[in-house]
């Protein structure tokens, strides 16, 4: 969900040349019968700062797949160095740390690790004498290494084979330090530092937990995160559709590869079953793909890079929308599915996404003529206008816009009225011209009643939330809040609804009958 947004330039006057190759037709949808929706994030597909908890139990929790360090020879006072990024040896010769001296975790165990250059290879020793390289382009035995740690950030680190790496006189990683090392400042000792450690995702938890325990933790979860109970507070407080994010691996279901695992399409099946129970619509999201779409926890990476734009992982998020368009299409609680979600502009090409969107497409109207098929915007530095253009469908097209006055340094500083202002003057034009394209539908399908404002007071929230709703009841499909539940106030729709931070009108009639 979390995203990079840009401060929506629009160029409206490619709206003036804009012509669409293809007759366009959509089931119009008028003000009764729009998507008044809330996002169920944080259930089937795991982010960490939705619900915390989930992860405390992780032996060495700070070192999960993706957590970035770095390590200081505590005899040469110098860091370890991966020179230009990777693809030669190791050295121990620099007095700060930036990216060359950055690496990876890959975690194989809770004391075994592969360590990722910045250019993406992993450090290798090949046996007992060795100097450490990084020239790896995948990870094996000889690529995993054990941390031991004491209590004061020190560490050593040491090869499959139990020889213990030191840093030489002459600059170099070797894995010949003789017997054991102690803890004062020796060859073999190290001082290791927490760069980053900002995926709490599927992967993490998985891998962190191992299959057993990570099963227990979810199973709880995902049986009383999102129950009954919660379609009947959404029906009853308006809301008409959900829109459930699911990972690749739900088409795999109950044996997911590795360290994902199953559950999910049960859940799924519970949540088609309580939404038709409170006529609510559903809308299937592929929220993680295989490699990753965009390299957060949201989408499953493991390590914070992007790997869907190969042909296998392209290949493979077909045959999950086959899947999951055969399973659902003709059950009465299905609205559409949501191809894709935010796809990286920086990672993920138009030539690699829009044929991915067009075959998705065709696969979705393959089991059913009617179900909405909806494309995400790319998030960064992207315009939606790209998918206008991009001639996908010509039927029940909808893209999905994400709206957030956060995670961009251009909202960090303005005032509550500035916020507000910025909805009326960014992306309120942008909706009306996007809705008089004449094109797709326009589904504003995520957004927040939060800001970067610090101690604001109930009614500014209101203000803020009272003007995103008039706004984004605009857009030609409608919108869905991101999320339901989660562990931050302000953020959820439950709370702001229980707190009286959010106002909606309720919609007394049952829609898309």
């Amino acid at each position: 969900m979390e995203l990079v947004i840009s401060k929506w330039v629009f160029a409206f006057s490619l709206f003036s040349w804009l012509i669409f190759s293809v007759a366009f037709s959509v089931e119009e949808l008028d003000e009764d019968s729009k998507v008044r929706g809330v996002n169920l994030g944080g259930w089937l597909v795991l982010e960490g700062w939705i619900k915390p908890s989930l992860f405390e139990g992780i032996p060495n929790p700070d070192m999960l797949d993706g957590t970035q360090v770095t390590f200081k020879s505590v005899k040469l006072q110098k860091y370890v160095c991966a020179e230009n990024g990777g693809g030669s040896d190791i050295s121990v010769n620099r007095d700060a740390a930036s990216s060359w001296e950055t690496f990876t975790l890959w975690r194989v165990s809770e004391s075994e690790f592969q360590f990722r250059t910045v250019q993406g290879q992993f450090l290798s020793c090949y046996g007992n004498g060795c100097v450490v390289s990084a020239t790896a382009k995948s990870a094996s035995s000889t690529e995993t290494f054990q941390i031991e740690r004491n209590n004061d950030g020190r560490v050593h680190i040491k090869t499959k084979s139990g020889a213990y790496l030191q840093a030489t006189i002459d600059n170099q990683l070797v894995a010949d330090y003789p017997g054991n090392p102690g803890w004062d400042d020796n060859e073999a000792t190290f001082e290791m530092s927490i760069a980053a450690n900002n995926l709490h995702g599927d992967y993490q938890l998985g891998n962190g937990y191992g299959h057993n325990k990570a099963k227990e933790v979810l199973e709880r979860h995902r049986s009383t995160f999102i129950d009954a109970g919660d379609f009947e507070f959404l029906h009853r407080n308006g809301i008409n559709t959900v829109r459930i994010p699911v990972g690749w691996w739900i088409a795999y279901d109950p044996n997911p590869p590795a360290p994902f695992i199953g559950g999910t399409l049960k859940a799924l099946d519970n949540a088609f079953s309580w939404a038709h129970a409170y006529k609510i619509k559903c809308i299937i999201d592929l929220h993680a793909a295989p490699g990753s779409q965009n390299g957060m926890e949201h989408s499953a990476s493991r390590d914070g890079t992007v790997g869907w734009t190969t042909s296998e992982s392209v290949s493979q998020s077909l045959h999950v929308i086959d899947f999951l368009a055969s399973r659902y299409a003709n059950h009465p609680a299905l609205l559409g599915i949501e191809l894709l979600n935010e796809p990286s502009a920086a990672s993920v090409p138009l030539d690699i996404l829009v044929p991915y969107y067009k075959q998705g497409y065709e696969i979705v109207r393959k089991h059913s003529p009617s179900a909405y098929v909806i494309v995400c915007q790319r998030i960064g530095n992207a315009n939606p206008i790209e998918l206008y253009q991009a001639d996908i469908g010509s039927h029940n097209l909808v893209v999905d816009l994400h709206y957030y006055n956060l995670f961009d340094p251009f909202f960090v500083n303005l005032s509550p009225i500035e916020n507000i202002r910025f909805i009326y003057e960014s992306r309120e034009p942008q909706i009306h011209a996007l809705n008089d394209a004449k094109g797709p539908l326009v589904f504003i399908g995520e957004w927040v009643n939060e800001w970067n404002v610090t101690n604001g007071t109930q009614a500014e929230y209101q203000d803020f939330g009272r003007t995103q709703l008039e706004v984004y009841d605009a857009a030609s499909f409608g919108w869905s809040y991101w999320t339901l539940k989660n562990d931050r106030e302000h953020w959820d729709f439950e709370w702001n609804i229980k707190n009286n931070y959010l106002q909606l009108s309720k919609h007394s009639e049952p829609i898309f009958n």
